[in-house]
């Protein structure tokens, strides 16, 4: 059985809540990743913030991007994954909730991201066409 911690991008770089959507990008940027997770000062999971948000909810509304924090975008409790979730309830909760990345987390320590890409090399080719599947946006 293929878990999310065989799968995952280990040691995720985590943006500060307190950190500037700015600085988050420059994040972004230097690991070329589309995602991270914003992280409390307590070190627990806040949210995630992709480039999309960025680009749709910064940028696109002409607000500045050095003048928003990482918590404002975080809406909700972020969905996540158990470390030792198998691939196809992986699979499921992306598609439950279309999201492309998710969380990996073992108690409440964060402990990697999985990909859409990640599950798809793992699962047998059929399952990773219905994942890419579920994941599209109509």
């Amino acid at each position: 059985m293929t878990t999310a911690r065989d799968i995952m991008t280990a040691n995720a770089t985590c943006v500060s809540a307190s950190d500037t959507v700015l600085d988050a990008a420059k994040k972004m940027a230097a690991e070329s990743v589309g995602a991270v997770p914003i992280c409390g000062e307590d070190g627990k999971l806040k949210g995630m913030l992709t480039d999309r948000d960025i680009v749709v909810k910064v940028l696109a509304e002409g607000k500045d991007p050095r003048a928003l924090h990482a918590s404002e975008l975080a809406q909700g409790e972020a969905v996540t994954i158990g470390a030792d979730d198998d691939a196809e309830e992986i699979m499921r909760t992306m598609a439950n909730h279309k999201v492309r990345r998710l969380p990996v987390i073992d108690g409440h320590k964060l402990v990697g991201i999985v990909a859409q890409a990640d599950v798809a090399k793992a699962l047998p080719n059929p399952d990773s066409g219905e994942l890419v599947e579920a994941l599209s946006y109509d």
